[in-house]
Order: C-alpha cells, then structure tokens, then sequence
C-alpha cells in the first residue's frame, strides 16, 4: 500500500499542478479517521481500510453501530458522538470521516444539525446520496423492516427519503462509487450504471469536492487496494488523483 501511495504522489506531481502544500500538515499529533459501515454490515468490513490508515499514521476510530436497530435520526447520533469523543480523548486536532454506503448519510444528517470545528475531510464509498430505487420497493414488504431495520426503509426516493431531505454539502467530500456489480438481476432491474445496490448518479452530491467511479461492486467497494489508495489521497490532498467530476 506504501508503494502504491508513493505512485499516487509521484503521479500528482507528473501530471497535475504541484501537490507541496495543498494537503494537511502532519501534526505532531496525528489525525482521526472516523470509520462508518454500511447498513446490515458491521466493522469487519472496514478493518481493512483501518488497517492502511494506521499504517499511514492516522489514529483509526472502527466501531460498529447497530444500523439495524434505529433510525437514521437516532444512528446518526448515537455512532458520531461516541467516536468523535474516542477523537478528542486521544487528543487529535483534526477528524476526518471514511464512510460506506448509510454511513455516508449518517455524517450528512449530523453535520445538518451539529458543527465538527476540528473537521477534516470526508470520503463516502457507494453512498445513496440521492436515494435508492431498492429502499422504494422495500415499503412494498413491510415486513423486510425486521431484516433491513427502520433505516433501510428512509433511503428511498420518495417524500419520507432521509437524504433528499439533507442539503448540499458546505465541507470537502469526496465520492467514490461503483459501476461494476455480483447481483446482476438487480443491476438489471436498476437500468442505469449501479454497483448492485446505488445508482452512480445517485451517489452524487451538490456542493461535492470531487467524485470517482470504479469498476467495483457495493459490498465491496471498500476493500480495493486502488480505492483505499485514493481514500487516503484526498484525505492528504482534497482530491483525487484521477476523477469524474463535471
């Protein structure tokens, strides 16, 4: 991952405009990196990005959150407090957010209602930024709610959709998202380029600092070597090396 790192920064200072002085100092104490999973999934699946981003220096704040349990007014709360108390009790200055899929949508709803002041930068993997088409069809079988939980039922993209109701984004994100897909009765059904889970359109955000698509499937998006590169690149510099955005 080191080496790969290295190739992103050399590939910066080659072909794009010079990279010295744009991403954060290193402090002498080290940054926080805030991991949030996606719903139905559990900290497992980041330990893998935790892992580089400690190798990085950046202290790692994983914990899980019971995604099935609540809604996304209470989660968004209950998981962000607790880790950004884990953040300042290690004495960091700065706090980043690494976040997949609903947890991408957790930080949206607390930032809509609470200020970070030692706020960092911010990378939503797969994040349904617009809503899910899926989330739709579950309110078809209400009874899915005692498997998705309430949550999975506010990621439409009707009047009770949880993120049509946030706003644009007033801090530095940057989006990385699929096209590639393991459930293709779905990604059929879906119509549009999708990860098997969310649109690329839909993980789109107004206000966005910078957006990437990757041949990569939802549940699995995380766990590429090239999109944990990239994570950390825009965690370093405010964006990334190669992008989408319009």
């Amino acid at each position: 991952m080191r080496t790969f790192i290295c190739f992103l920064a050399l590939l910066c200072i080659l072909v794009t405009t010079p990279c010295r002085g744009e991403g954060p100092v290193r402090q002498q104490k080290p940054e926080c990196v805030i991991l949030l999973h996606g719903l139905m999934r559990t900290s497992s699946s980041m330990e893998r990005l935790a892992g580089e981003l400690q190798k990085e220096g950046f202290i790692v704040i994983n914990q899980g959150y019971p995604s099935r349990s609540h809604p996304i007014q209470a989660l968004s709360g209950l998981a962000i407090e607790r880790d950004l108390d884990a953040c300042r009790t290690a004495g960091t200055q700065r706090v980043h957010f690494v976040t997949h899929s609903l947890g991408g949508i957790l930080v949206r709803h607390y930032l809509s209602e609470h200020s970070i002041p030692e706020l960092g930068r911010i990378v939503m993997l797969a994040p349904p930024n617009q809503g899910s088409p899926l989330s739709d069809a579950l309110e078809e079988y209400p009874e899915l709610e005692d498997i998705t939980g309430p949550a999975g039922f506010q990621l439409g993209t009707d009047d009770d959709s949880v993120p049509l109701m946030l706003g644009p984004a007033t801090y530095e994100v940057g989006i990385i998202t699929g096209d590639s897909t393991i459930n293709p009765i779905v990604s059929t059904w879906l119509g549009v380029p999708n990860d098997g889970t969310v649109t690329v359109e839909s993980a789109r955000l107004e206000g966005m600092t910078d957006f990437l698509v990757v041949p990569h499937s939802h549940p699995f998006i995380m766990r590429s070597d090239y999109v944990i590169g990239q994570t950390i690149y825009f965690l370093y510099f405010g964006k990334f090396v190669t992008s989408n955005s319009e």
